[in-house]
């Protein structure tokens, strides 16, 4: 069995103004000028490398970080480096509100933790929500995020389908497909 609970420190990416940042395209995560990167272990050092305010995310996140971030994460192209990216850096997961499709599809298959939390923006702002760069702990059968030493609830997300848990515990589609 893979792990489903990481610990590390949390990364809620918003805009100058505050919000979780919306329409995070995939030349946002991975700009399409490190396309021609092919080892895994390459990736990680731009992503988030065209995404206004968070240029040094790559050198800064830890294996073991959580991202939020807002709607529509990873539209545009079918880009797999968008993906890679964060698995190159060791990142447990992204919790966004919503997924571009591709990207979605593309994760899943790739056996990366994604979870949607459609209603992320106003769980940020009850009183005792969690805050960027706080120490948490991430449990993917529960779809929980919560502070390291309270361990109260701080997000909840949708839990993972029977299929994406299956894909993610194979390590990707392909194994997966080896089991059936």
């Amino acid at each position: 069995m893979k792990q489903t609970r990481f610990e590390g420190n949390l990364w809620i990416m918003t805009t100058a103004d505050g919000a979780l940042f919306d329409d995070v395209d995939t030349d946002m995560i991975y700009h399409n000028a490190h396309l021609a990167v092919t080892e895994l272990e390459q990736m990680g050092q731009y992503a988030f490398g065209n995404l206004a305010g968070w240029k040094d995310f790559a050198r800064q996140a830890r294996p073991g970080d959580v991202v939020l971030i807002g709607k529509n994460f990873g539209s545009g192209s079918s880009r797999q480096h968008a993906v890679d990216c964060f698995a190159a850096l060791g990142v447990s997961a992204i919790v966004a509100e919503s997924y571009g499709a591709i990207y979605k599809r593309n994760a899943i298959n790739a056996g990366f933790p994604i979870l949607t939390a459609p209603d992320l923006t106003a769980q940020l702002k009850h009183p005792s929500a969690l805050h960027h760069g706080q120490r948490i702990i991430l449990d993917l059968t529960t779809a929980e995020i919560h502070d390291v030493n309270t361990r109260m609830p701080g997000v909840r997300a949708e839990p993972f389908s029977r299929v994406q848990m299956d894909v993610y515990q194979a390590g990707n589609i392909f194994e997966f497909g080896k089991t059936l």
